[in-house]
């Protein structure tokens, strides 16, 4: 669903509406592509569509709900392997990595509801942030990721855009 900023909204609302438009790019650029178009790696690293979605869902688990002693579900994380949550696994279907996204900003809303924006909690790294932090952080890091599907949806079928916007 297309959403403007509020053009006078409060901090708190309008920094996670701006991550809401993101993540509904990230939905976006996946739908109406067959298993084998999302899996496939369009890059030397071995980046691929589904790839972005499970790293951005363990992304959105870690710094909202890690970062803020919430619950996660098991994390696609190895210390041997740094880039394992974008990897697909043979046992991971499609709608599991999608399901798994949409459970992870579902519990992301939770906190970022529970929690004042400028209360700290612990970043994985050791520091404390505030929400107000993380949530910047995550606008961020959802838009990067959402530009980099953007660049291989266009390499798989032609299709190109920001946001889909209703006519």
């Amino acid at each position: 669903m297309f959403q403007r900023v509020p053009f006078t909204g409060d901090e708190k609302t309008s920094l996670q509406v701006a991550l809401q438009r993101h993540r509904d790019v990230v939905v976006w650029k996946i739908e109406g592509l067959d298993d084998d178009q999302l899996r496939r790696q369009m890059t030397p690293s071995g980046t691929s569509l589904l790839g972005m979605v499970k790293h951005l869902a363990a992304v959105e688990y870690g710094w909202f709900c890690a970062t803020f002693g919430r619950e996660t579900e098991p994390m696609p994380f190895d210390e041997e392997d740094p880039e394992a949550d974008l990897r697909i696994t043979p046992d991971e279907t499609t709608a599991d990595i999608v399901d798994f996204y949409n459970r992870a900003c579902r519990a992301a809303d939770v906190v970022i509801g529970e929690v004042g924006i400028e209360e700290l909690g612990n970043a994985w790294f050791g520091d404390q942030v505030s929400m107000r932090w993380v949530l910047i952080h995550m606008v961020e890091e959802t838009a990067r990721h959402a530009g980099h599907m953007d660049i291989l949806r266009e390499l798989i079928d032609g299709a190109t855009g920001d946001h889909n916007r209703p006519d």
